[in-house]
């Protein structure tokens, strides 16, 4: 699946079969921050913590979302939430 393809299946009304970390991004994308918070909180890994890192700069709680980048191995980026969204989709397709 490439960027595009990830991107037009947010107009359907439930995500493709994607990994754990592509549906939180999915349902993050669809404006269902918390339904993409549940999803990724219970894993415990580096990628999801770069999303629990992103969804938490999003939401604006910056020092949590600095404490989810360290376990990411990853540092805050200065760049808008929309190219982060779009760089960790990337990374993970």
């Amino acid at each position: 699946m490439t960027l595009h393809d990830f991107k037009d299946s947010l107009l359907a009304d439930s995500p493709p079969h994607l990994s754990i970390y592509l549906q939180a991004l999915w349902y993050d994308a669809k404006s269902d921050w918390e339904k993409a918070h549940n999803l990724i909180q219970e894993v415990n890994d580096e990628k999801a913590a770069w999303i629990h890192a992103y969804l938490h700069r999003k939401e604006g709680d910056i020092g949590n979302a600095d404490y989810w980048y360290r376990r990411a191995r990853k540092t805050r980026p200065d760049i808008s939430l929309n190219d982060e969204w779009e760089n960790i989709s990337n990374a993970l397709l």
